[in-house]
């Protein structure tokens, strides 16, 4: 045999993910894919094997897992795609491309500072905060899960209750009586935690983009600080990067 051929073969994860890609292309949007069990066995894979698959497929938002229902193929849908330099509320992203989102699971409450709370905003340990979480839905299934706890003075609840509609970014610029200057991020892969799987309607430790915030006012105060938590496959972000030219 020539030394240079090669015979290429599929690892054994490339053959289950490029099957479970025909299945879910042939499946009508909105059918139900065999329940797990029978869906490993025609497959010729362990049910843990067959979850670590579909992960990669619902993160591209080509298939919903629904604990205790069943897994669905889910249309195509449009992505909320943008830049991290300026930032917007998802609600003003998605009606920039015709996409309907909503706000479910709405909770308003007060709450004292924990450790982690009052280093980021840069209050005493026990002070009262405004926390607000929030499921958001794009085209009927919930996409994101979002939490933002605010500085004393910064929003009343009975402000919010008025009138809130899902962004605090925009419930603050609405109202005019704040300016505000920038926002710090980190952004990180994670797992579904179980309460956050429960929201979104994921297995525990499905693959999220979690972005971590800090919201600057003009005069330097920290005065929300926010956990946001998407799905991979509606949501696209990206950076542009300025291209050092020379050395030092």
């Amino acid at each position: 045999m020539d030394s240079n051929f090669k015979l290429e073969t599929q690892h054994p994860f490339q053959m289950l993910q490029g099957k479970l890609a025909k299945l879910i292309a042939e499946t009508p949007a909105g059918d139900r894919l065999p329940a797990e069990p029978e869906l490993a066995r025609l497959l010729g894979v362990s049910r843990a094997t067959l979850r670590e698959g579909m992960r990669t497929f619902e993160g591209q938002g080509l298939i919903r897992r629904r604990q205790g229902v069943g897994t669905f193929v889910v249309g195509q849908t449009k992505v909320i795609e943008t830049g991290l330099e300026v930032l917007e509320s998802i609600e003003r992203l998605a009606n920039k491309i015709g996409l309907k989102v909503s706000m479910g699971a709405l909770q308003i409450k007060e709450v004292n500072a924990n450790s982690e709370e009052s280093e980021k905003l840069q209050v005493e340990e026990g002070s009262p905060l405004v926390k607000i979480s929030r499921v958001i839905y794009a085209e009927g299934r919930p996409v994101a899960y979002l939490t933002d706890i605010l500085r004393p003075g910064v929003l009343s609840e009975e402000e919010l209750q008025a009138g809130f509609t899902g962004s605090v970014l925009d419930f603050i610029l609405e109202q005019g009586k704040l300016k505000l200057s920038k926002s710090m991020t980190d952004i990180q892969a994670v797992a579904a935690s179980a309460e956050i799987g429960r929201k979104l309607e994921l297995q525990r430790g499905d693959v999220l983009l979690s972005l971590s915030a800090c919201l600057y006012s003009e005069s330097g105060e920290v005065v929300d600080f926010s956990q946001s938590h998407f799905l991979p496959g509606y949501f696209r972000f990206h950076v542009i990067r300025k291209v050092e030219n020379g050395f030092a």
